[in-house]
């Protein structure tokens, strides 16, 4: 999947000090993960329903 046109997103709770995060961006029927410190590096795709089922499990820790 090309994703050389994402808009990657950081968390909300990032800070300039800490640049150890996950950056999201939703493309056509997945949401894409990589880590900030590589952007060039490996990405993980789920799908938009296993996203909305994560962020539902985390919401519930």
């Amino acid at each position: 999947m090309d994703l050389s046109r994402a808009v990657w997103r950081k968390a909300s709770r990032s800070t300039v000090q800490n640049d150890s995060c996950v950056e999201v961006a939703g493309v056509p029927k997945v949401v894409a993960f990589r880590d900030s410190k590589d952007p060039g590096g490996p990405k993980l795709l789920i799908s938009q329903d296993e996203f909305r089922d994560l962020a539902n499990a985390l919401k519930s820790l």
